[in-house]
């Protein structure tokens, strides 16, 4: 199963966590990626709109990678993915905003359903580790 890892430098648990099933953002994240590269998915035509179009910085949502460890390499990549929440918790509830009230990303998202609902959650997430003076990190299984 798909699914999102959110790590903070607090220890221990949020009081937030995501209330549905995270393999969406994992997904918009992939593809909001491959964007650059001229990728035509659904996904990523809507990661182009908000990042051309609204002028929104997804580049921390860029920041992830697996969670799955084979090697030195690796590890080195995970601990370059500590990023401040702030910027984070800033782009996911704009982003998600966006989704909401943008005809055309509520027609490209609508195959992924709680989406932004899950960005909300991410970005509280973001807010709270922001608070306690924590980093974040985001990686994924597949």
């Amino acid at each position: 199963m798909t699914m999102l890892l959110v790590e903070t430098t607090v220890g221990g648990e949020p009081p937030v966590d995501f209330r549905g099933d995270t393999a969406p953002l994992v997904y918009f994240m992939s593809f909001a990626a491959a964007e650059r590269f001229g990728a035509q998915h659904e996904l990523a035509q809507a990661a182009s709109l908000l990042k051309r179009q609204l002028r929104i910085d997804l580049a921390p949502l860029l920041r992830f990678s697996s969670a799955e460890v084979e090697d030195a390499e690796d590890v080195e990549e995970l601990e370059r993915l500590w990023q401040d929440p702030g910027p984070l918790a800033e782009t996911a509830s704009r982003v998600a905003d966006a989704l909401r009230s943008h005809p055309r990303l509520r027609e490209l998202v609508e195959p992924y359903p709680g989406l932004a609902d899950r960005l909300d959650e991410l970005a509280a997430i973001a807010r709270w580790a922001a608070e306690q003076g924590a980093r974040i990190r985001l990686t994924y299984l597949l």
